[in-house]
């Protein structure tokens, strides 16, 4: 059986980083779109609704597969305590963590670095953790594919 490996600081750090561009874009395209729709005003409803986005892409995503699209990429996924993905309530859980990782110079994200076990605040609080996906094993390789036998009726002479 392959053991978990928990997520470090920095890794957790750049699928973040990731995830911050994804909210970027989606900030610019509301901006955009709202300049066009209701005016100068569309800077603080484009802000609110890429904090809309942001808490749906959080939760649902770690709901659907313990992957944002900047876990997917760096290879980590959040998982609840029992191993499986986190419910949606988990979820919810965990992204409202965020805001308690992020009080107090953010400490709360911080302890992923300073910690064992490589557990932030919010994973404390929603009781989850972020660990490394498996990598498959140099022995695991899979067959190669069996070639296709003729039919007798075709055989070469």
């Amino acid at each position: 059986m392959i053991s978990a490996r928990p997520a470090g600081f920095w890794i957790r750090a750049v699928a973040a980083l990731i995830d911050l561009a994804v909210f970027a874009l989606v900030q610019l395209s509301f901006r955009l779109i709202g300049g066009k729709v209701v005016g100068p005003e569309a800077g603080s409803v484009a802000t609110f609704f890429t904090f809309v986005f942001a808490f749906a892409y959080t939760t649902v995503l770690h709901a659907l597969g313990g992957q944002t699209i900047g876990k997917m990429i760096v290879g980590i996924h959040v998982v609840g305590g029992d191993g499986e993905v986190p419910s949606v309530g988990t979820a919810l859980l965990r992204h409202l963590g965020y805001f308690a990782s992020a009080a107090v110079a953010t400490v709360g994200f911080l302890m992923a670095g300073l910690r064992a076990d490589k557990r932030a605040l919010h994973d404390l609080i929603a009781g989850t953790r972020v660990e490394r996906l498996p990598k498959p094993d140099a022995g695991e390789t899979a067959p190669p594919p069996r070639q296709a036998e003729a039919p007798a009726d075709f055989a070469a002479p």
